[in-house]
């Protein structure tokens, strides 16, 4: 009997230990019943970062991939055939225009001038001659003591020798100007490049590859490209009067000049749908070295008094753009905008804002209609450092 009793209380103590477990499971699941019930913010504020719209002046910008090309590229060729006796520039050197590069051999070229110069003078003298003896046969004939033939050949014989003066005077001028051409200048004022003959070889002037390559790069031309659909825009400012033309680093974090649009290309690249621009550039301190490639920023115009935002404002959903707008008790609501274009870090609405309204910048995926939100203002465009 006591055996029973004691499995009996056993038995009693299992079930209501079963018991007591049971009910602490209703328990526990009934909290989270009641947190489903709850609102999902839980009541709490979501901390996001904000901004202000407000109006100001906006330079519009146009960026495209460029590369820098010297404004004047000149190969340095002989114009006379001789041996190269002296090359009188070093390799990367600047060079004003009319410097002596390189010498050829002057002596033939003496030579040349001192041979018309004395035919000149034999010339000279047989037409001084010619001339006395054509006025005494015109006075003869005048006389009628010659026949009139005699006279009018002397005159041809005169007229002759003038022609010859004339030729010796040309192959004089000649023979200058080749012994010019033996002292080889530069055209332009540039930079030389690495020198391509030796001293000592004999060079011509039907010669291909020539002496040296000189640049000119200050000024430097940059060749840039836009899309095709920039055209009429360009085209329209540039009417209106020059357009302002940066050239950064690839990377955008060094500015390494500034010039002006000079010329729109006159065709569009139909592989690409590109259209290309050349703008000039000061480059005093030759940042900017040909075949550099660059990143062009065109200045197109300034947008007066446009109402801007941060970028990070705008999120796009399935009826289009729109921003989280914060009302003066701290909570956001959804609003359409319609984005006139974007500017770097700036965005320029065409309507769906006024000057002064806060804006959501960062954490708008916490949010959601009617969320109450802890403020920290953005530095920068947009807005002011701060916490609210």
């Amino acid at each position: 009997m006591r055996t029973w009793r004691w499995v009996g209380a056993a038995v009693g103590l299992i079930a209501l230990g079963a018991l007591l477990l049971a009910l602490r499971s209703r328990s526990g699941g009934a909290a989270p019943s009641a947190n489903k019930s709850a609102d999902p913010q839980g009541g709490r504020l979501v901390p996001v970062a904000a901004a202000k719209a407000t109006a100001r002046d906006v330079p519009i910008y146009l960026d495209g991939l460029g590369t820098a090309t010297a404004f004047k590229t000149v190969t340095v060729r002989p114009q006379v055939d001789g041996r190269l006796d002296q090359v009188l520039f070093t390799e990367g050197q600047p060079v004003r225009r009319g410097q002596v590069l390189a010498q050829i051999d002057p002596r033939p070229f003496r030579i040349q001038l001192e041979q018309a110069e004395g035919a000149l003078a034999r010339d000279e003298a047989q037409l001084r001659n010619s001339a006395v003896n054509e006025r005494r046969y015109r006075d003869l004939a005048d006389q009628k003591l010659i026949a009139p033939q005699q006279y009018t050949d002397q005159e041809a014989v005169t007229r002759q020798l003038q022609g010859a003066v004339r030729m010796d005077r040309a192959s004089i001028d000649s023979a200058r100007l080749n012994l010019d051409y033996a002292r080889i200048t530069s055209p332009i004022d540039g930079v030389t490049g690495v020198r391509l003959v030796d001293p000592g070889n004999l060079v011509h002037a039907s010669d291909q590859g020539g002496i040296v390559l000189v640049t000119q790069l200050d000024p430097i031309a940059l060749i840039f490209t836009l899309p095709q659909d920039e055209l009429s825009r360009v085209a329209r400012e540039l009417a209106r009067g020059p357009l302002p033309v940066e050239a950064w680093s690839r990377d955008g974090a060094t500015l390494l000049g500034t010039g002006q649009l000079a010329l729109i290309d006159n065709q569009i690249n139909q592989t690409t749908g590109t259209l290309r621009l050349k703008a000039v550039l000061p480059n005093p301190g030759r940042q900017l070295w040909p075949n550099q490639f660059v990143k062009a920023r065109l200045l197109l115009t300034t947008r007066k008094g446009a109402l801007t935002a941060p970028a990070t404002a705008v999120q796009r959903g399935p009826s289009g753009t729109f921003v989280y707008v914060i009302g003066p008790d701290d909570t956001v609501s959804p609003r359409p905008v319609e984005v006139e274009s974007t500017q770097g870090d700036l965005a320029i609405f065409a309507k769906g804002l006024t000057p002064g309204e806060r804006v959501v910048t960062d954490g708008q995926n916490q949010l959601r209609a009617g969320a109450k939100v802890a403020t920290r203002e953005q530095g920068g465009p947009g807005g002011q450092s701060g916490v609210r």
